[in-house]
């Protein structure tokens, strides 16, 4: 069984996508709990929108390192 190398030359532009998909993901969120009637709705997209903010911090940081390894020549 051959190995694959790790390649992680498009991280940044994955991560990257990731964020723009989360933050759009965050903003139909905000759209539907000025909408709905449903405070159980409302709740749990606020908890969500909550988890997604979490996310985004991780995957900021994240893509602060892979930018910084990506200068470096992933050493």
């Amino acid at each position: 069984m051959k190995h694959n190398p790790d390649d992680r030359s498009d991280n940044v532009e994955k991560i990257q996508f990731n964020i723009n998909h989360t933050i759009r993901n965050m903003e139909l969120a905000e759209e539907m709990i000025e909408i709905t009637d449903d405070p159980k709705m409302k709740k749990a997209l606020e908890e969500k929108n909550e988890r997604r903010r979490e996310a985004l911090n991780s995957m900021r940081a994240e893509i602060r390192d892979e930018a910084l390894d990506r200068e470096r020549g992933y050493e």
